[in-house]
């Protein structure tokens, strides 16, 4: 009985691996998808020093509720004419809890070596792929445009305002008592 078990919960655990759709993590593949990231202040290609990572889920996720998908991608640098597109990672990405055949909302966010985001395209739909059917391509991902190195996306306050701003809040509470 245990080992009747155990095969069933192998054989679940492969169908539901089996059963996620995957997309091919390239902004450059002619003439399906030519999505080029450049500096909003220059118009020159992204390269060395950035990377990219695909956030992902279902149709119609927001963009604050996608999650983050693996394996991320680098930026090209051999010359200026292919600044701005991805090295492909070997492997499809897979978006899981989406079905093969599914639609999946997907956005390409961009951040530098150092993990700061710098930019991030709009949240596009795609139908997956996987399985006996070829991944995806990132059809409806346009080109963006991203700041410049190193500025965040949202700017966040600095951990010493954040920590005077407790300690007063903490010394006004004292002082009440």
């Amino acid at each position: 009985m245990k080992k009747l078990i155990l095969a069933a919960a192998a054989i679940m655990v492969s169908v539901a691996a089996f059963g996620q759709g995957q997309v091919v993590f390239n902004n450059r593949v002619i003439p399906d998808v030519d999505a080029r990231v450049t500096f909003v202040t220059t118009g020159a290609g992204v390269g060395a020093g950035y990377f990219a990572q695909l956030f992902g889920g279902a149709a119609g996720t927001a963009s604050a509720n996608l999650t983050a998908l693996t394996p991320t991608a680098t930026f090209r640098t051999s010359s200026a004419a292919s600044m701005g597109y991805l090295t492909p990672p070997a492997d499809a990405v897979t978006v899981p809890g989406v079905a093969i055949g599914s639609s999946a909302a997907l956005q390409m966010r961009v951040f530098t070596t150092g993990g700061t985001a710098v930019g991030q395209s709009t949240v596009f739909s795609v139908t997956l792929g996987g399985g006996t059917l070829p991944p995806a391509n990132l059809i409806g991902l346009t080109a963006f445009t991203v700041t410049s190195a190193g500025g965040p996306i949202v700017p966040e306050p600095a951990t010493m305002a954040l920590a005077a701003l407790g300690g007063a809040a903490m010394l006004l509470l004292r002082r009440r008592k």
